[in-house]
């Protein structure tokens, strides 16, 4: 690819790191090389991505967990494939039921919003079908870390504190006690280089590598995850654990400017990403921090979005198809609406015409793009008593207007948030990438691909390039380092430019390259968060 590794135009002044044997990218520095000792010791990419997915729900519990969902890419043997490991509703859930309690939304935490947590099933598919080594060893990281404990990082520590923060206040003090006990022992929260450790968390872990995530869903762990939502008046159940199965499925794409940009198909939003730059391939980029370049990625942001909140859920819940959205003709008909000001997102009609990630790659040309999370942080605000496991909240993007696409159904998985990436070109992989962050990572994916491919940038400057989140409307976020002259350009075009303090908001992403003529690995680590590149 066409960069130029020295170039390093912004204020993180890292540059991008190169190996040959195996590279680890990830928010946690103890994670990525977690994954690497798996290298090492034998593992290829998909056992290394194991290890750092599990060994983050150690490391960085703020943004993932046992109890959450996950999705990956992986490259190998010449092809790629998707695997969707996010869990339906409850069997016994339904919007009859919730409004008759009194909701007229999906709340955000307690036991309401906890659907089948699919992660630790996806770690055993992954492991079962690509892995060289058995599910136990690449979790053995993550039990080893559990054990002994580790030191808070300087990002970590304030993610955990907020948390914490916001549970004492909105959470289910009842339900919660365990969630406290577990990630507040002794009544306070851990502080900056404190240790912590979780006995539970490794017992728990030690118990699905030793049964390849049966435990989880049909054995001791089920049946403690059915006693603690019976006991709080929860939907989820042993028998909706016990029939989940994470689902291999096609990996959807587009091209764009000689490169292909791949996602995981609905129920996630990487949808939203391909539909984003479909429009903008329309367009000529001649140069990066233009008024007109930044106003274009907005509106076409925007119309995807628009699109994305009113047809993306469960796939086949969807009232049009992946085609009809990702057609040439409907993006030509969508990019007529892109003039020279902001205009409000309004979704068409094609018929007419927080979260961790991750990125693996070995010396032998796998690659795995891997992202993971709870959402909102640790998620529900809930642990299952003595077991580490921190229940997700997914269900709270569920509607519970019975007219909405991504309407509360028994047994439905909802719009999802979480998506990993990949690049290709040719018959040749260019590897993973992910940007997460709740809402901001299609928005993030978009940047990322235009920062390598219209751009050029370097696998690291393409992450530290200051980033624009839009919120709603014609709302903007711009983070610290954004040019204030484009700022006040776009603001005169009719957007509402927000500057924004924390650049935790705008993501966490990571960035693998394989070069196809040597197998030459370079990878970016996110400035934002704690993380670092592992490599070998």
């Amino acid at each position: 690819m066409n960069y130029d590794p020295l170039y390093q135009p912004y204020p993180s002044y890292r540059v991008p790191v190169y190996a040959k044997q195996g590279m680890v990218a990830t928010s946690q520095p103890l994670a990525a090389q977690a994954g690497l000792d798996v290298l090492k010791k034998g593992g290829n990419a998909i056992d290394a991505a194991i290890a750092t997915a599990a060994a983050l729900t150690v490391l960085e519990p703020t943004s993932n967990g046992i109890g959450g969902d996950a999705f990956a890419l992986v490259w190998t043997e010449g092809k790629l494939h998707g695997l969707n490991a996010s869990g339906p509703a409850p069997q016994g859930i339904s919007i009859e039921a919730l409004k008759a309690a009194g909701h007229s939304e999906m709340p955000k935490l307690g036991v309401i919003p906890v659907t089948v947590p699919g992660a630790p099933a996806g770690w055993a598919e992954l492991s079962r079908r690509f892995g060289r080594l058995t599910l136990a060893e690449a979790l053995e990281p993550a039990v080893r870390y559990a054990e002994e404990g580790y030191p808070l990082a300087p990002g970590l520590a304030r993610h955990w504190a907020r948390a914490a923060d916001i549970y004492a206040r909105q959470g289910d003090a009842e339900a919660g006690r365990a969630w406290f006990e577990t990630f507040a022992p002794g009544g306070r929260v851990p502080a900056v280089g404190e240790m912590w450790r979780s006995p539970d968390h490794a017992s728990t872990l030690r118990r699905i590598g030793e049964s390849d995530a049966r435990d989880f869903y049909e054995g001791e762990l089920a049946e403690r995850i059915h006693s603690f939502m019976a006991e709080h008046g929860g939907y989820l159940t042993k028998e909706d654990l016990a029939a989940f199965q994470p689902e291999w499925v096609d990996p959807i794409s587009v091209s764009y400017r000689g490169y292909d940009v791949w996602e995981i198909p609905p129920n996630g939003q990487g949808l939203i990403a391909l539909a984003t730059l479909n429009l903008l391939k329309g367009f000529d980029f001649e140069e990066k921090e233009s008024v007109l370049a930044y106003h274009r990625q907005l509106e076409a942001m925007k119309l995807a979005f628009a699109d994305g909140e009113k047809y993306i859920t469960e796939e086949r819940k969807m009232g049009v198809t992946v085609q009809e959205l990702l057609s040439e003709a409907y993006a030509d008909e969508r990019r007529k609406l892109i003039g020279d000001m902001a205009l409000p997102p309004e979704a068409g009609d094609p018929r007419a015409s927080g979260t961790v990630y991750l990125a693996t790659a070995d010396g032998e040309g796998n690659m795995v793009s891997f992202i993971q999370s709870n959402y909102m942080g640790f998620g529900s605000g809930l642990v299952v008593p003595d077991t580490g496991i921190a229940l997700q909240n997914r269900g709270h993007n569920f509607s519970l207007d019975p007219n909405h696409a991504n309407a509360l159904e028994p047994g439905k998985r909802t719009f999802h948030t979480i998506i990993p990436g990949f690049l290709t070109r040719g018959d040749e992989a260019v590897g993973p990438f992910g940007v997460m962050g709740g809402f901001m990572q299609p928005q993030g994916h978009v940047q990322v691909v235009m920062n390598t491919v219209d751009f050029h940038l370097n696998p690291q400057a393409a992450l530290d390039s200051p980033r624009w989140q839009w919120t709603k409307g014609k709302t903007i976020l711009v983070e610290p380092g954004f040019p204030q002259h484009i700022a006040q350009a776009l603001a005169r075009k009719g957007h509402d430019i927000q500057n924004a303090l924390d650049p935790s908001m705008f993501g966490r992403g990571q960035i693998i390259w394989r070069n196809p003529d040597n197998g030459v690995l370079c990878g970016g680590t996110e400035s934002r968060a704690d993380g670092s590149v592992a490599a070998w």
